[in-house]
């Protein structure tokens, strides 16, 4: 059963939490690099976990995490690392923690030598899920195949973030995702 679908059999405050998420955000390009970040850093948290629980965190992952400004994150330190594993607004695991700021680094390296990450990314396009699935491992950390079809789905570049029926699904289209072009 399709996002779109198991929505409606939700209960009330369940519904309004996701509803805004696919309605607004799932599916829909991402043009702002720390935008990006913050979207593969939550990608990467809701590994094991259920994505309503990142949902329902994300307020305390952007409060934590500087609203993912790559140049902030890129330059925590080991103070940062601790403050961050005690910190219950977010998933206090070591290795999403370790990976949230290597992959900022590592997106800043990608920035100097492309321009920015949406460039980088859009350089790669198009690639099938197993060879974008490659890439990332090569690229990132903490980045398996779950996590990248979640993330290129989520932000406009593999189809299949909303069934054809759904209503939001005509607004993803007009917005233009990269897998439609």
């Amino acid at each position: 059963m399709s996002y779109c679908r198991i929505i409606e059999t939700m209960t009330a405050d369940r519904k309004a939490l996701h509803k805004a998420y696919h309605d607004q955000h799932y599916g829909f390009p991402i043009h702002d690099d720390n935008e990006l970040f913050a979207r593969l850093v939550l990608e990467i948290n809701q590994a094991g976990l259920s994505w309503e629980t990142i949902l329902r965190k994300e307020a305390g992952f952007r409060k934590a995490y500087d609203n993912f400004e790559l140049q902030k994150v890129a330059a925590y330190t080991d103070t940062d690392r601790e403050r961050l594993l005690a910190d219950a607004g977010i998933i206090r695991n070591r290795l999403k923690i370790n990976a949230a700021i290597e992959n900022a680094k590592t997106i800043q390296k990608l920035q100097k030598e492309h321009g920015s990450f949406e460039k980088w990314l859009e350089l790669h396009h198009p690639k099938t899920r197993e060879e974008w699935v490659k890439l990332f491992k090569k690229t990132f950390r903490f980045t398996g195949g779950e996590i990248v079809n979640e993330f290129l789905m989520s932000i406009g570049y593999l189809p299949g973030a909303h069934a054809a029926e759904c209503a939001v699904y005509a607004r993803v289209l007009e917005a233009r995702p990269l897998w439609a072009s």
